[in-house]
């Protein structure tokens, strides 16, 4: 299923960092295709194309994602200019689709099945990718001076495990889990949540907001969680049109794949000449 005119880039992932970067590319016009697990742990779902695999369907920033039932379904899907997402863990689409370039941006910290023989060019994000171990390059993801940066020699920096501060609050924004069970959503992303009002609950367990802010973003009723995951994300700012907009973050680090495929000469050949 390969075409040797245009290029195809798998995105392996599709949360909402992987969504800027996805992006970004549809936007300069190379071919996306994600794959995802059958229940994406997103939370922020309004601006992550990984949505397409609970909805069907997604629009982000005026771009669509939809959820492809197969390979032939998919290409049918990239020929309409929009972005296929696969119910792929095992990442067969590798080698179906044979892609020019592989970008993992699945953020698992521990990409242990990786490696630069996978596609001509093998990007990696933020932590556990080091280049010319398990990718070509390595995107920056943490937030500094660094930021969306293409590291060609050397390794991204290491997860540092503390949420971005907005407003001097740091770990308070994240909800996470309080046991292990089923979760139960009682607010919708965008909403404003007064201080104390409960969100969500796990096995009747409660979780609520310790700030008034707005909802940013929160995993779907239904999944099974476990004690500690990040279930939710409430932000401060109180600003809804945050929880529908790609963050700068996300777009630094779409800026640093689009610039490490633009310095390839062969890739550039095959998308404008």
């Amino acid at each position: 299923m390969t075409d040797t005119m245009a290029i195809l880039v798998l995105l392996r992932g599709g949360g909402d960092l992987a969504s800027g970067v996805a992006l970004r590319l549809v936007r300069a016009g190379i071919r996306v295709l994600i794959n995802e697990l059958p229940q994406p742990l997103v939370v922020r779902r309004l601006v992550a194309f990984a949505e397409a695999v609970n909805r069907g369907a997604i629009e982000v920033e005026g771009i669509t994602a939809r959820l492809a039932g197969d390979p032939l379904q998919a290409m049918h899907i990239l020929e309409a200019g929009q972005i296929p997402v696969l119910v792929d863990p095992d990442n067969q689409a590798l080698q179906i689709f044979q892609p020019a370039v592989l970008v993992d941006g699945r953020m698992t910290k521990h990409p242990n099945d990786v490696n630069p023989g996978q596609a001509r060019l093998v990007i990696g994000l933020g932590p556990g990718f080091t280049a010319g171990i398990n990718c070509h390059v390595a995107i920056e993801t943490n937030r500094g001076h660094n930021m969306g940066r293409a590291i060609w020699f050397g390794s991204a920096e290491n997860d540092t495990g503390i949420p971005e501060g907005v407003q001097r609050l740091r770990a308070e924004r994240v909800l996470r889990a309080p046991a292990n069970g089923s979760l139960l959503v009682q607010a919708e992303i965008c909403d404003h949540i007064p201080a104390g009002q409960v969100i969500a609950s796990v096995d009747g367990i409660p979780v609520a907001a310790p700030f008034s802010g707005v909802l940013r973003g929160i995993l779907p009723s239904g999944m099974r969680v476990h004690a500690g995951l990040k279930i939710g994300d409430l932000d401060p700012r109180d600003d809804p049109s945050i929880c529908t907009r790609v963050s700068d973050k996300s777009l630094a680090v779409g800026g640093g794949v689009l610039e490490a495929i633009l310095s390839q000469p062969d890739l550039r050949h095959q998308l404008w000449d």
